[in-house]
């Protein structure tokens, strides 16, 4: 399976907010489907784009060392994974990858 196709693969989102303090709530997100996929934080809108950026970047470093992440259901084929890597600000290096493998139309 090519990097786009892995990029493109639905995991299940957990979304859990916490109390800190009395009326002060921490937002805690994660795709369990990926270990160590999960990221916090106060503002629900930051927290879904670290964890996005923490699942794209956990998913090109597994490809880059020949591992294949989990794959629980066959990826979405209205995905764009370009368009979001651009969108959530990654390194241009992640963008390239993608680009030099986007298929001829």
């Amino acid at each position: 399976m090519d990097l786009r196709a892995l990029l493109s693969i639905p995991y299940l989102l957990e979304a859990e907010a916490v109390e800190t303090e009395p009326g002060e709530w921490l937002v805690r997100l994660a795709y369990p489907e990926l270990p160590g996929c999960t990221a916090e934080g106060f503002v629900v809108e930051d927290v879904l784009k670290n964890l996005e950026r923490r699942r794209i970047e956990m998913i090109v470093a597994l490809a880059e060392a020949g591992k294949q992440p989990p794959i629980p259901r066959r990826p979405l084929a209205s995905s764009d994974p370009l368009w979001t890597a651009r969108d959530l600000g990654l390194s241009d290096r992640i963008a390239a990858l993608l680009a030099a493998r986007r298929p001829e139309i």
